[in-house]
């Protein structure tokens, strides 16, 4: 069966777990509708369901075993949620965090490779380097550093 997924965070083109969707057509990149609020959750971000942000990211076409990857990655259901949303490419799946976000910094605008690769942002450059425990697979060449 296939799916789509929005992908906002260590899962686009070019982080780090980007390799979860190997093979994976990109349809294209997507904004949502400002009815969300992205949260800086350490080395990863989490999409809230309340808030007026338009968030960042890219679809892609997957096929189930890739969706139960993603799954798995997200720790679906626990840590977070996933729910269907509408996009220009068909609807797809975005994975909305679940836990408490009162003491989370919101990442302005929306967009998690802006906020990560700005050198005057909180988190700056280091949140690629940032070791957790959703990308255990990291190559052994980043954990290094």
């Amino acid at each position: 069966m296939l799916h789509r997924a929005f992908v906002y965070g260590t899962l686009l083109a070019g982080e780090v777990n980007h390799r979860l969707l190997a093979g994976a057509p990109l349809l294209g990149p997507w904004r949502t509708l400002p009815r969300y609020t992205l949260f800086d959750l350490g080395a990863y971000p989490g999409v809230a369901r309340s808030g007026s942000t338009a968030i960042v990211g890219e679809v892609y076409a997957i096929d189930s075993k890739c969706l139960g990857r993603l799954d798995t990655l997200e720790e679906y259901p626990r840590l977070f949620d996933r729910k269907p949303i509408i996009t220009p490419y068909g609807c797809a799946w975005i994975y909305l965090y679940r836990g408490l976000v009162a003491d989370r910094r919101a990442i302005p605008g929306g967009d998690w490779r802006a906020y990560a690769a700005d050198p005057g942002s909180y988190r700056s450059a280091g949140v690629r380097g940032t070791r957790d425990s959703k990308n255990r697979h990291w190559p052994r060449s980043r954990q290094a550093r």
